[in-house]
């Protein structure tokens, strides 16, 4: 057993004070910054690339001299697709990494299960992906799109004489509460327009589902009653890649019976082979075909960027989507926020992001709702190509403004699009 004098524990002890206060003096000259997305389980296919997209941009930032003079540090955890784990991870970035934000989230259900805890910490979470609606925190801010962003006008399309004049729909979806709420949006919407509920179906399938066989020939037997039919694509993640490889097995072109997909882009398509798939559909605020000088920028960082860091799969081919350009705008916008604010505080950054603007890669002034923490974004339909990128062959004259709460819902008469203080 070593014995160590008063003396030597003395000097141990102020050896540990000066190593703790140098790690606190650390810890205040960066801002530390949460990202919260799948990296495992179902949803990785989808979320992997957002946190290489959030560290992009921190990268970015910081070589400009980072926020309020100090470097950002990213924190990064992996949720793993499991939803009750999100939960955990985000009260761990705050309580225990203390984060100034976190960016993350793909899923409502996974967005459902972290807000109870921003709410209560009011802390701060930017939400990149499109939705259902029907939800409106102080302490989210929506980057992705509402349902009159997305679902409505790709629907309004397929009705339309240019989308093919479709008078029947399958609602395909995963069974969670993004593809249920906005197919129950759609239902609305189609009976207002006169479409019967015979000629509706809904079809739901459990996250990972990869057997489609059954459920694309009840579409190919749908579609032999008679009138022209439109599938509605709600199914998210790695279910993708084998819905649309049944799609080619079974021969269903576009010309026949179009898809147009909510949650398919350009990265979930890099597994499939998209040629049997040309003319199907995807509704999106933007592509990375889209042409402008914003855009070319976008895909030559991330092209560089990738490379760099050997990010798998984007290092011999990389992609751009939507996702991937509303989380871009959503952390430069509160980094343009927490500089207006000269605070990382939560209720100063939210007052400083009403009414922020970022030039957005889809080629377009991006708005930050005064109100509603929903941006303003511009609608665009395209089509599979055969080398998996879109071509746009419909959009908005530009950006529309996001209504969280559906008219097409009922009890959504007298909501107003602010959020309630909690």
């Amino acid at each position: 057993m070593i014995k160590l004098s008063r003396r030597s524990l003395t000097t141990l002890a102020a050896a540990a004070c000066t190593l703790g206060f140098t790690s606190l003096a650390q810890a205040a000259d960066t801002i530390k910054v949460g990202v919260l997305h799948s990296l495992s389980g179902t949803m990785a296919i989808s979320e992997t690339v957002l946190k290489d997209t959030v560290l992009m941009a921190i990268d970015e930032i910081n070589a400009k001299g980072g926020v309020l003079g100090k470097k950002l540090e990213p924190v990064v955890v992996d949720p793993a697709s499991n939803w009750p784990l999100f939960a955990e991870k985000a009260k761990q970035l705050i309580d225990q990494d203390k984060v100034a934000v976190v960016f993350g989230c793909w899923t409502s259900v996974s967005r459902k299960s972290v807000l109870p805890v921003f709410e209560e910490k009011n802390s701060l979470l930017f939400y990149p992906v499109q939705y259902e609606g029907e939800e409106l925190s102080k302490n989210v801010f929506y980057t992705g799109a509402a349902p009159n962003q997305q679902a409505i006008p790709a629907v309004e399309y397929l009705m339309s004489k240019d989308g093919g004049s479709a008078k029947r729909f399958v609602l395909l979806g995963t069974d969670y509460v993004y593809p249920r709420t906005t197919n129950k949006i759609l239902r609305a919407f189609l009976k207002s327009k006169g479409v019967v509920e015979a000629d509706i179906i809904e079809e739901y399938t459990p996250f990972g589902h990869s057997d489609y066989q059954s459920i694309i020939a009840k579409v190919k037997k749908f579609a032999s009653e008679g009138k022209k039919t439109a599938v509605i694509s709600t199914i998210n993640g790695d279910s993708n890649v084998p819905f649309y490889k049944e799609l080619g097995n079974q021969g269903l072109k576009a010309t026949d019976v179009p898809v147009v997909a909510f949650s398919v882009g350009e990265e979930e398509l890099r597994g499939v082979d998209t040629k049997p798939l040309v003319g199907h559909l995807a509704a999106w605020n933007y592509f990375m075909s889209v042409k402008n000088p914003a855009n070319t920028e976008f895909v030559k960082k991330w092209s560089a960027y990738a490379k760099a860091k050997g990010i798998a799969g984007h290092k011999d081919k990389p992609l751009t989507n939507d996702p991937m350009e509303a989380t871009y705008i959503g952390i430069n916008m509160w980094a343009q926020a927490v500089t207006k604010a000269k605070s990382t505080d939560t209720d100063k950054v939210i007052a400083a992001m009403a009414g922020q603007t970022f030039t957005a890669p889809g080629g377009f002034t991006s708005t930050m709702d005064k109100e509603n923490h929903h941006l303003h974004k511009p609608v665009f339909i395209g089509e599979v190509k055969a080398d998996g990128q879109f071509n746009v062959v419909w959009k908005t004259p530009g950006p529309v403004v996001a209504d969280p709460w559906s008219d097409y819902i009922a009890e959504n008469k007298g909501k107003k699009n602010v959020p309630e203080k909690k």
